[in-house]
């Protein structure tokens, strides 16, 4: 019998670890900011599940002044907190191996507090859970949604807003143009479109310059069909 349980130790060793592994852990605690997405408790670095929030180096534009959004919003993650104990429930773990949870405070979903009050965007990669948060915010133009700004997975590829005029001046490495219809439809315009050279684009009008499709679509304009 013991040669038996001597045999078979490898292979219990390793469903225990298995196991272990796939247990989900629900961890509770004074949390400290660490960006709009991400959050520390007792030593444990968690992202939050289905969101991405501009880094904290990021800026975005209003009416062509740059402002900090990335501290902006883990500013206002930080207050919404307020100190209180946050419990997070894991969903996932990332390939960091960091725990990937939805967090609550006092019965608050912060994940979709953050989507609903423009400081992060549904992160559709992996969730669609706060894609109606995230409309919301943006026809409100709460946030990041006030004006001109990069998706978080964009920026951290590299593209960036580097200027933004009243006149309309492009932003370098933003080539998209998204002109308003006189039915008032959103509609971009790519390079090699049609009707992409004869488009000018009138900031006091509402329309921009993007610097990706998706973020055209995110802020709610359609592609040329020419």
């Amino acid at each position: 019998m013991i040669n038996v349980i001597d045999r078979m130790r490898p292979l219990l060793v390793f469903l225990f670890a298995l196991v272990a592994t796939n247990v989900q852990a629900n961890v509770s605690g004074k949390a400290r900011v660490v960006d709009g997405d991400t959050i520390r408790i007792a030593g444990e670095r968690i992202r939050l599940h289905g969101i991405d929030a501009p880094e904290s180096g990021q800026g975005c534009f209003d009416n062509s002044k740059r402002w900090r959004c990335g501290k902006q919003a883990a500013r206002a993650l930080a207050d919404r907190i307020g100190g209180r104990s946050v419990t997070c429930r894991e969903r996932d773990r990332d390939r960091y191996r960091r725990i990937v949870a939805v967090c609550t405070v006092s019965g608050i979903n912060l994940n979709q507090w953050m989507v609903a009050e423009g400081w992060a965007m549904a992160y559709r990669r992996f969730s669609h859970d706060y894609v109606a948060d995230e409309k919301s915010a943006q026809r409100s133009g709460k946030g990041i949604w006030r004006g001109a700004f990069v998706p978080p997975w964009d920026w951290r590829r590299g593209t960036r807003i580097r200027s933004e005029t009243k006149t309309g001046t492009q932003p370098t490495n933003c080539r998209i143009k998204g002109n308003i219809s006189r039915r008032g439809v959103r509609i971009y315009h790519v390079r090699g479109g049609q009707y992409y050279k004869r488009t000018k684009i009138d900031p006091g009008k509402g329309e921009r310059w993007f610097c990706t499709e998706a973020e055209a679509r995110a802020a709610g304009w359609r592609r040329s069909r020419r």
